[in-house]
């Protein structure tokens, strides 16, 4: 399996698991949508701030 964890960079500098399991992402405006292996929902105010592939990481910046 190849889905990827979220991790949020925090506006303190703190990393916080966000989501696991995650196959989709898709930037929505000043949002992240994150879908889930088994259809589950997650959206929150962040950007893209780097993806680790070989790592199945994917690191988003807080904002707002």
């Amino acid at each position: 399996m190849c889905q990827s964890s979220v991790f949020l960079i925090k506006k303190d500098g703190r990393e916080e698991l966000v989501m696991e399991d995650v196959s989709i992402i898709k930037p929505q405006d000043d949002q992240i949508l994150m879908v889930g292996m088994l259809g589950e929902r997650k959206q929150i105010p962040a950007r893209i701030k780097e993806l680790q592939l070989m790592e199945h990481r994917i690191i988003l910046e807080e904002i707002g």
